[in-house]
């Protein structure tokens, strides 16, 4: 998710010759933006000169990134062949990129170093493009490294040497690597800096990075005033657009969206978003589609469902070398769906030796953010305590992933939630209040919502005078406003997380159980698991139904039947069938038509129709197989009290130890509120 762009410019004050010729860098390097060049000249199609041309035009004019590659790509193989080492430069920082580390993996990041060092081997130490190779390869490196100490340096070598194409240059890539938290004041004096060296370049694009890097600043500050700068920029590209600038305006206004709480509209705007980037040739336009589905997804209460997408991606080589968010985002959506081990693997592969050691990239805070979530969905306090001293000078941040794509709230956000999964209720509360004002200060409802319900569970836990109110008066907002939303809270989370947090009048919430095709999603207030289906599960739905309400265990046992009006004689024994004859006949008959439906839509190729029916037909089979016996006959349930209570009680405890082994407080709760023998009832307090 980290961006790191170059400006392509040319300042008119720097013509070369080379070898006691006008070349094609020559004439191009006159041009300034190319459109005077353009109209005056025209060279051969198949030229260098031709191919600068329509890289400098693809890149600075029509900011399209994957059309200025091929052109560069082109003249620096011409320019090899004929010798030409000036060329050579040009075309190996033009083919660079407008963004540094725009070559994603090994390979192609290998190439291009390799391109930049020959060039600078055959061009002059002491000129202008020497120094400009210079200052592109050191910001690599820094980039790569997660520092920008070499990076200043070579920048006040260029503010020395004066030329203003190498000095816009530096300047933006300095600004690059400084997009970690802690830097704000020095990319604030770099975006004005770049501004004003822009309007020597007579380089369009040098004055558009400035004013997006000023915005980009704001939007990294949660200033107030972040949408002003961002409307001017808007009108810039109006007037003239430009597809590289313009995809990372579209981006911002996307994350605009998430905070404002439109979540359908803002997957929309994604797609459309992520499909300008593609058309621009962008590296990070599926990077960013990725991160924006994260924050839309986690906010609807879906994040489990990005596992499979996020197993996948998390090892793709087009993501940044300094990103480390997808797999913070893994842990996190495999503790949501109950995958405990999934998810405490990704924990386990962020922290490495020490979770200090990530780099400080634009994607360090999302990182952090996702560390602090998923351990309080698996209650690991070690990791909460080094992810809470690391954000501890960042409090005051908003958490925005690389140039504003995506926005997960006050940072304090964060550090309560650490403090909440370490114990530290004081702490928590404290964090979290200050987590919802920062949100609201921001107009990110979505955030706001969930550092109230966070904040509620850690008023619950302190106990205080008093407490309990506050935490049923954030719960009555939260759940009011995330229906407005149409948000899903997440998941709770660790041992010491407050499950008990105050719903209306200081009650708890009821426990749900609610089947979702093979698995059992089973809740209280924001916390959720989900168990594999089982007998004891399908008991417990009931029993979790039906609160303070006393159920026979015979009648549990004979199942849906018996429940639905059938006799049960307990005093006699009689046996009773579990489903009469017409039932069988009626579940067999759907059976056959639902293996026809399925096969039609997997031929449709529609997955998500044929998942659902597939989910009945197991439904149907299992109540069937319950239900009769060999040979298929009907199967009668003893109506022996004792054998029914034996059963029931071992599938229920069963069914309990599988939701605490998928989250302990769940479990405990379930320990607490549920009674088994002859009469079974789950009695919340």
């Amino acid at each position: 998710m980290n961006r790191q762009p170059l400006l392509l410019a040319h300042n008119p004050a720097h013509d070369k010759t080379d070898r006691g010729r006008r070349g094609p860098v020559s004439r191009r390097s006159r041009a300034g933006d190319c459109l005077p060049y353009h109209d005056k000249m025209t060279p051969k199609a198949d030229s260098v000169e031709s191919l600068f041309l329509s890289g400098i035009r693809a890149r600075c004019v029509h900011g399209d990134l994957r059309s200025s590659r091929e052109c560069f790509d082109a003249a620096y193989r011409a320019a090899e062949s004929e010798g030409d080492g000036q060329a050579m430069a040009f075309a190996a920082l033009g083919l660079s990129g407008l963004w540094v580390h725009e070559h994603r993996g090994v390979m192609a990041a290998a190439s291009i170093e390799a391109r930049l060092r020959h060039a600078l081997s055959v061009v002059d130490p002491r000129s202008t493009e020497a120094l400009r190779l210079r200052v592109r390869l050191t910001a690599e490196a820094d980039y790569r490294s997660g520092g920008h100490t070499a990076v200043l340096a070579v920048l006040e070598e260029a503010r020395r040497a004066g030329d203003p194409t190498a000095w816009s240059e530096a300047v933006s890539l300095a600004h690059h690597c400084l997009l970690g938290p802690g830097q704000s004041e020095a990319r604030h004096e770099l975006a004005r800096e770049l501004i004003a060296v822009g309007f020597r370049t007579s380089c369009r694009s040098d004055l558009l990075m400035g004013l997006l890097w000023r915005t980009v600043d704001h939007v990294l500050d949660a200033d107030p005033h972040a949408e002003r700068h961002l409307a001017e920029l808007r009108g810039l590209l109006a007037q003239q657009d430009h597809l590289a600038v313009g995809f990372v305006v579209r981006a911002i206004e996307v994350m605009l969206g998430i905070r404002a709480g439109r979540l359908e509209q803002a997957e929309a705007e994604a797609a459309a978003c992520a499909e300008r980037g593609r058309r621009a040739g962008d590296a990070d336009a599926a990077g960013w589609y990725g991160a924006q589905m994260i924050a839309i997804r986690w906010y609807q209460g879906r994040i489990a469902e990005l596992v499979p997408m996020l197993t996948e991606e998390v090892n793709s080589p087009t993501l940044s070398a300094v990103d480390n968010s997808y797999l913070a985002a893994l842990a996190v959506a495999a503790a949501t769906a109950g995958d405990r081990r999934q998810a405490a693997g990704a924990l386990a592969r962020l922290r490495g030796g020490d979770l200090a050691l990530l780099p400080r990239s634009s994607s360090w805070l999302v990182t952090m953010y996702g560390v602090v979530e998923a351990a309080y969905l698996v209650g690991d306090t070690e990791a909460s305590a080094a992810a809470y001293e690391l954000l501890g000078p960042f409090a005051r941040l908003p958490v925005v992933a690389s140039l504003g794509v995506a926005c997960f709230g006050s940072a304090q956000h964060a550090l309560g939630v650490a403090a909440l999964t370490m114990g530290d209720a004081q702490r928590a509360a404290e964090h979290l209040q200050m987590a919802v004002r920062g949100n609201l200060a921001m107009g990110h409802w979505p955030a706001a919502v969930l550092s109230r319900v966070r904040w509620a569970q850690a008023l619950t836990l302190r106990a205080g005078t008093g407490d309990a109110a506050e935490a049923g008066r954030q719960l009555e907002v939260a759940t009011s406003e995330a229906a407005e939303l149409g948000m899903v809270l997440p998941a709770g989370g660790g041992p010491h997380a407050a499950v008990t947090a105050a719903g209306h009048g200081g009650r708890r919430p009821l426990m749900e159980c609610r089947r979702e095709g093979r698995r059992w999603r089973i809740g209280l207030g924001p916390r959720s698991a989900y168990v594999e289906h089982s007998l004891g599960m399908a008991y417990l739905a009931i029993l979790l139904a039906n609160p303070r309400y006393e159920i026979p265990a015979i009648e549990l046992a004979a199942g849906p039947a018996a429940r639905d009006g059938a006799a049960v004689d307990a005093g006699t024994g009689t046996a009773q069938p579990a489903l009469d004859e017409e039932a069988i006949r009626a579940y067999r008959k759907r059976l056959s038509l639902l293996q026809e439906e399925i096969d039609g839509y997997e031929s449709a190729n529609d997955v998500v129709r044929a998942e659902r029916l597939r989910a009945e037909r197991d439904w149907l089979i299992e109540e069937l197989a319950s239900a009769t016996g060999l040979a298929g006959r009907i199967r009668n349930f003893t109506g022996n009290e004792e054998r029914a209570r034996v059963s029931v009680g071992k599938a229920l405890r069963r069914a309990v130890d599988r939701v605490a082994a998928a989250d302990p407080v769940l479990g405990e709760e379930l320990r607490t509120t549920l009674r088994t023998g002859r009469l079974c009832c789950y009695q919340p307090a």
